[in-house]
C-alpha cells in the first residue's frame, strides 16, 4: 500500500483565550524519543483520543516520528473546530464531521485542497451502533424500538457534537431510505428525541454518561462501545439493519509543522489503520491487515460484519450540504431551524 512521505520542522503549542477554548480537554502527551524537541499540536474530537495515542506510539518508531512528542486537546468536535478558528494552535485536526474543518477553511487556516487525496481527507471510519444494558432488558432490536413509551435514551447533542450529527443522521435514514416521507421522518425524529434523557456535549461525554447508569439504550459509535470493553466497561451493542458509514476527517492547518505531514502520512496508511483497527475503528481501506481479531468486539473474530443497509454521507444523503441546514439549522441570521434542532427543542432537552 503506497505510503506518502514529507519533510519536517519544529512548532509549538500557543493557547488560546476564546470561550470556546475553555470547553476543551486539553492534554500534553509526552510519548516520543529523546533525540528531538519536536512538537505536533493536535486538536480533535473526543472519541479517537486512544486510538491516536496508539498511533503516536507507533509513528515514534519510525524514523520520521523518532523524538517527535505531542500536544492535544479533545473535545466536542464543533467546540474544538470553533477554539481552533478562535486562536487555539493546531497543526493537525481530526474531526467528527467535515463542516468542522470547512469552518477552518474559510476563516483561511485549512487549505480548501484538504480532503483531494486519495482518502478524500478521511482518516478514521465507524458506524453509528445501539448500546443497550448487559442482557438487553428493553429487547432493543432496531430503531423502531426506541420510540416505544419508556424506553430513555443517551446522546450527545448535535450543537456541538458530530458524532451526534451521525446518530440523527442514521435515524433519519432508518425511515427516508426504507420507503418513508421526510414526513414520516420528521415524526420519528420528534418521538427519538422525546425519549432522549441525557443529551451530553460530546460523544464521549454520553458514553461516559451509560456507563454510569443512565439510560437504557446510547447511540453511539461502534467504536466506543469496543473501547469500553476493552476498558473493563462494556456493554452490549446493536447494529441496526440500517445504519450509518461514519467517515472522520483529518487535515493539516496551513501553520502545520512539515513533521505534522509525516504524522498524516502514517496516521492513512496500513500502519496507522491497523491501530485505528485495534481500537475499535474500521479501517479506511478494506485490506488493511490488523490480525484478523479486535478485542472488545461483539464477535472479536468477526469485528466488523457487514451491515445489511449502510447508508454513506455522499451517496444517499448529498453529503453535509444536502443535510447541514434542513437536519441541523440553528435559526441564525433569519435562517430556518433544523428538523432535529426543532425536535430537540420540542422535547425540553436543549439546554439539557
Amino acid at each position: 500500500m503506497k505510503i506518502f512521505t514529507r519533510k519536517r520542522v519544529a512548532a509549538s503549542l500557543a493557547l488560546a483565550t476564546s470561550a470556546a477554548l475553555l470547553a476543551a480537554c486539553g492534554s500534553s502527551d509526552s510519548a516520543g524519543g529523546s533525540g528531538s524537541n519536536e512538537t505536533i499540536n493536535i486538536v480533535g474530537f473526543a472519541v479517537p483520543e486512544a486510538a491516536n495515542k496508539a498511533i503516536a506510539t507507533e509513528f515514534n518508531k519510525t524514523d520520521e516520528g523518532k523524538g517527535v512528542k505531542f500536544k492535544t486537546s479533545y473535545g466536542a468536535s464543533g467546540d474544538q473546530s470553533r477554539a481552533v478558528e478562535g486562536g487555539l494552535k493546531a497543526d493537525y485536526v481530526h474531526f467528527s464531521v467535515g463542516t468542522d474543518v470547512d469552518r477552518l477553511v474559510k476563516a483561511g487556516l485549512v487549505d480548501a485542497s484538504w480532503d483531494k487525496g486519495e482518502n478524500k481527507g478521511i482518516v478514521s471510519r465507524s458506524i453509528v451502533v445501539l448500546g443497550v444494558r448487559k442482557g438487553n432488558p428493553k429487547n432493543i432490536k432496531g430503531w423502531d424500538d426506541l420510540v416505544k413509551p419508556g424506553v430513555k435514551i443517551v446522546t450527545a447533542n448535535p450543537a456541538s457534537s458530530g458524532a451526534a450529527r451521525w446518530n440523527a443522521l442514521a435515524a433519519w435514514g432508518h425511515i427516508t431510505k426504507n420507503g418513508g416521507s421526510e414526513a414520516d421522518a420528521t415524526t420519528y425524529i420528534g418521538k427519538l428525541f422525546k425519549n432522549v434523557v441525557s443529551l451530553t456535549n460530546s460523544g464521549r461525554d454520553a458514553t461516559t454518561a451509560f456507563l454510569g447508569g443512565t439510560g437504557d439504550v446510547l447511540l453511539a459509535y461502534e467504536n466506543e462501545a469496543i473501547l469500553a470493553a476493552q476498558n473493563g466497561q462494556g456493554f452490549d451493542y446493536i447494529i441496526p439493519d440500517t445504519t450509518v458509514l461514519i467517515e472522520n476527517p483529518g487535515a493539516l492547518t496551513k501553520t502545520a509543522t512539515p513533521v505534522a505531514k509525516d504524522w498524516l502520512d502514517f496516521v492513512i496508511s496500513d500502519a496507522g489503520q491497523k491501530q485505528f483497527a485495534l481500537k475499535g475503528f474500521r479501517p479506511i481501506r478494506d485490506d488493511v491487515d490488523f490480525g484478523g481479531k479486535v478485542k472488545g468486539a461483539k464477535d472479536e473474530s468477526d469485528p466488523f460484519p457487514k451491515v445489511n443497509h449502510l447508508l454513506t454521507l455522499e451517496n444517499d444523503f448529498g453529503g453535509w450540504a444536502g443535510v447541514k441546514d434542513s437536519l441541523f439549522g440553528d435559526g441564525k441570521d433569519g435562517a430556518p431551524k433544523g428538523i432535529v434542532t426543532i425536535a430537540i427543542e420540542k422535547s425540553g432537552k436543549a439546554s439539557s
